[in-house]
């Protein structure tokens, strides 16, 4: 696959740390919902610093856009993405992913792992089939909730938030356990999603299969 020229259409934050760039669409350029692509800054001393972001717009649209969990705190590229402005350019790389929608079922991210399903979620919501998928959301605290009143309209009750570092009024505390899967998930002869931090996707994986989840029903992707 040949290198694009990305220029820069607009940014803004969704949260405190999480960044939303749109750029312009290359002429033929195609992609699916659930994959990623491995980006550079168009930059002197960047160039050569490639990092993976989801496509979370979904494909027939005319632009791209890219939801990045930035580290201000770092000298990283994420911290660089804080200072581009409207048209300034990336170059779009490879591109990958190993999630895909294969019927309904459970998704279950934690922070920026939910990048991956944003685009999977608006086509299906572009086809009128959400159904009865549900999301799972785990993050550290309210404020860390990405598009949140988007899924809330999108999945309704059957969107479920836990916080792991404050409580807070009508969501739930703690981690993704066994005991909080059995709680919000009534049927597990169906597909499961996850994707998230190398540990919480072990994790998880390993409540799913002692719930007697079929493994070749559970999909997973690593922030």
């Amino acid at each position: 696959m040949r290198n694009h020229i990305l220029k820069i259409v607009s940014t803004n934050n969704l949260t405190p740390d999480v960044l939303r760039i749109t750029t312009n669409k290359p002429v033929g350029f195609d992609f699916e919902s659930g994959q990623y692509a491995n980006l550079t800054i168009n930059k002197s001393g960047w160039r050569k610093e490639e990092r993976s972001f989801s496509f979370t717009n979904l494909p027939a649209n005319n632009s791209l856009e890219f939801t990045i969990k930035t580290f201000p705190e770092e000298e990283s590229v994420t911290n660089q993405l804080l200072e581009l402005k409207k048209g300034d350019e990336l170059v779009l790389h490879d591109v990958f992913g190993a999630i895909s929608y294969k019927g309904e079922g459970v998704f279950i991210a934690g922070g920026a792992g939910i990048t991956p399903f944003i685009s999977i979620f608006r086509r299906l919501k572009a086809k009128n089939k959400i159904g009865k998928n549900m999301l799972l959301f785990a993050n550290k605290t309210k404020d860390d909730i990405i598009l949140e009143s988007e899924f809330k309209a999108l999945f309704g009750d059957a969107f479920v938030n836990i916080l792991s570092y404050e409580k807070v009024d009508n969501y739930r505390f703690g981690r993704v356990t066994e005991e909080f899967i059995k709680e919000n998930v009534t049927d597990f002869n169906q597909q499961f999603y996850i994707c998230g931090s190398p540990p919480m996707i072990k994790d998880v994986e390993k409540h799913l299969i002692h719930l007697r989840v079929n493994k070749d029903h559970i999909t997973t992707e690593i922030l």
